[in-house]
């Protein structure tokens, strides 16, 4: 059974209609990735709204950070995971396959990060980005050690939290909007 064909239960505007920077973004979008990311096409109810969005992802995703590219989307899809984030789960799964080579890493960071075999940094980043999702109010000096412990600096445990946070903020625009993942998402680096 296919997924709903909806982008967003609150619809979306027509391509045509937005901002000239915005129509250059969706070509150039279409062109890298051969469509546009549905989370763009939601948040494109509000333009504003959507170029601080990109402004803030690329910043936690891509800048230059003690955290590696993968272990950011792997922390993505955790706090998906433990929000049950249908869009992150499929879009942020996806970019894990993609990241690690491994068409079963994104899977397991979406079903159970516990059963993936991962050195004592990943684990310890991913259960501490679980803790800071479900249970926010006790991360304590007890956490910030243990991070501490296998070799996170204070910037790489502020990137962290920062990737904790938006990715939280994310997953709950994606819920409230009943955000649909691209397809393509689906099929992307499956075995």
């Amino acid at each position: 059974m296919p997924q709903p064909d909806h982008i967003s239960a609150l619809g979306v505007p027509d391509p045509a209609t937005l901002d000239e920077d915005l129509q250059v973004l969706w070509r150039k979008c279409v062109e890298k990735l051969g469509f546009v990311p549905n989370v763009f096409s939601t948040y494109s109810l509000k333009p504003k709204r959507l170029r601080n969005f990109m402004a803030m992802y690329n910043d936690v995703m891509l800048s230059d950070s003690g955290l590696s590219k993968l272990e950011r989307e792997m922390v993505a899809v955790v706090v998906s995971s433990a929000n049950r984030c249908y869009y992150c789960l499929v879009a942020h799964g996806a970019a894990v396959r993609q990241l690690s080579g491994d068409p079963e890493l994104g899977e397991m960071m979406a079903l159970n990060y516990r059963v993936a075999k991962l050195d004592a940094r990943q684990r310890a980043m991913l259960d501490f980005a679980w803790k800071l999702t479900t249970t926010p109010n006790l991360i304590d000096d007890a956490d910030r050690d243990g991070l501490r412990a296998v070799g996170l600096t204070n910037e790489d445990m502020f990137d962290l939290s920062e990737t904790v946070a938006f990715f939280n903020l994310s997953n709950r625009m994606a819920s409230a909007t009943d955000m649909m993942p691209n397809k393509e998402y689906h099929r992307a680096v499956r075995g």
